[in-house]
């Protein structure tokens, strides 16, 4: 039997050159995703004490978050690489369900179609958080089959978007939007339309989804379907290609998470090391995939190359607390020799999210911005500190437009991209955003560090943000200083 495996073929090999190219193909297509919706929520705060009324530890609320789950997490994904999307799917008539149309009509790029269902509950999933665990988890839905007159409204709703994009996505997590009159006829009218068609199935009755290009089951789903063993290579190429031949699927793409990705099409199987780091949390990993490769067909690509983007993809979400996204910066730095320094350069709301994920495990945020124009011992000797107070420290960067406005048109002499990734290849330093205002205050909001941190010749009362970071609770550090270092004063040397 034939087989491909990238890694064996050259271990230490750079990328193919176009691979760079591909990731920016991401954004170019539009995608129609159709699947069942949820709202997950997230409940965080602390246990100081035990319940008398039975031995379990009472949370004291201290915050909530909420994001589309399910479905809606393949459309984030997707949003988040920059590609159109469709969104057809059902709520009901609860404050679940308009929650969850507003999270979805906010994303940037989607064109939702969230059908209502009178008397049905929104599947919803809350999740509570104290000290870094997760104590419970407690689910709301309705798995029965939406009604039939409204599956034909889905469905026709789904056929007439499905012209206007470029790929089709079957999320299905058997919460009932997915019935097999729906699959099936979402199939046809791919075919029909000469549009491809990506099924995550669920369940272990594949025959609803029986002509889609691309299935991809998990190693488990793999066996329940075809009722074959997968413990090896061999034998998942095995259950694989029984699966492709017993439904006519154009692919088989099997996620073996910790061991990568096996893709068998009409050619041999290849296998897809993976491709993490570090392993925090698989949750939606399966959302990202799909995500990625559906928007790497959409946007040209060939069937393995979408893959092995997905893959990459993949990586960098089980390497983050939470169910995560992927973005293209994280596939670009992940293709690049100096990957680690450039994963940490982010947005804010990358920040954001990250700093979200480290405060499920427990950690303290710490926060400190400057100009940081040519990196002198003193910059390194404040960072220091500052990392040293904190589990996880963020740094902010003023944009060259900020910096002009606050030094003068002779400022900076670094860009800010160069500042942005000397700062990034500091082990003292986890994060690096760029900010365009004066002062770093929106930042301070989206981060909200319980440790801000800024030099001794400040004042508490003088530092921007005090105020802001105390009101929530947290803590203003003056850092040391080394006498006689100072970009300034550097600056004015060169030029004597």
């Amino acid at each position: 039997m034939e087989s491909t495996t990238p890694a064996e073929d050259a271990p230490n090999a750079e990328p193919p050159p176009d691979l760079v190219g591909a990731v920016q193909r991401l954004a170019k297509g539009s995608v129609l995703v159709v699947g069942d919706a949820m709202l997950d929520r997230y409940v965080y705060g602390t246990v100081e004490r035990i319940s008398p009324e039975a031995p379990i530890p009472v949370v004291r609320v201290e915050r909530e978050i909420a994001m589309p789950g399910g479905a809606g997490n393949v459309v984030r994904n997707l949003t988040a690489l920059g590609a159109a999307v469709a969104f057809v799917s059902l709520v009901g008539d609860d404050q679940a369900g308009s929650d969850l149309t507003g999270l979805v009509g906010g994303q940037p790029g989607v064109e939702p179609w969230l059908l209502v269902q009178g008397g049905r509950a929104t599947t919803q999933k809350t999740r509570y958080f104290a000290s870094g665990q997760q104590l419970l988890r407690a689910d709301q839905e309705d798995r029965s089959p939406i009604h039939a007159k409204l599956a034909e409204r889905l469905l026709r709703i789904a056929c007439d978007a499905m012209i206007a994009t470029s790929v089709t996505v079957i999320s299905d997590y058997q919460k009932g939007a997915i019935t097999a009159g729906i699959a099936s006829g979402l199939v046809a009218a791919a075919r029909a339309a000469g549009r491809r068609v990506i099924v995550d199935p669920k369940g272990w009755d594949y025959a609803p989804y029986a002509g889609a290009d691309v299935i991809t089951p998990n190693r488990r789903e793999l066996a329940e379907a075809v009722g074959m063993p997968v413990g090896t290579e061999a034998e998942i190429d095995a259950a694989a290609r029984t699966l492709r031949e017993r439904h006519g699927f154009g692919a088989v793409l099997v996620t073996r998470a910790e061991d990568g990705m096996t893709l068998l099409d009409g050619g041999g199987p290849i296998h897809f090391p993976a491709e993490a780091a570090e392993v925090f949390d698989v949750s939606g990993a399966g959302d990202t995939v799909v995500a990625t490769l559906a928007a790497g067909l959409a946007g040209g690509l060939e069937l393995p190359v979408a893959v092995r983007l997905a893959n990459i993809a993949a990586g960098a979400v089980v390497g983050k607390i939470g169910t995560a996204v992927a973005r293209s910066v994280d596939l670009l730095a992940a293709l690049s020799p100096q990957g680690g320094a450039l994963r940490k350069i982010v947005t804010a709301e990358v920040a954001a999210e990250q700093a979200e994920r480290w405060r499920r495990m427990g950690y303290r945020i710490g926060f400190t911005n400057g100009c940081f124009d040519l990196l002198h011992p003193g910059h390194v000797h404040l960072l220091e500190q500052a990392r040293a107070a904190c589990d996880r420290l963020v740094v902010g960067i003023n944009s060259d437009h900020s910096v002009r406005g606050l030094k003068g048109p002779a400022r900076p002499v670094q860009p800010e991209a160069a500042r942005a990734a000397v700062l990034g290849s500091l082990a003292s330093v986890d994060l690096v955003c760029i900010f365009e205002e004066d002062t770093p205050l929106a930042l301070l909001e989206a981060i909200r560090p319980e440790l801000l941190v800024k030099g001794a010749d400040y004042t508490v009362e003088t530092v921007v943000g005090a105020e802001l970071v105390q009101g929530w609770g947290g803590k203003v550090m003056l850092a040391e200083l080394l006498p006689g270092h100072s970009t300034t004063a550097t600056v004015a040397r060169l030029r004597t």
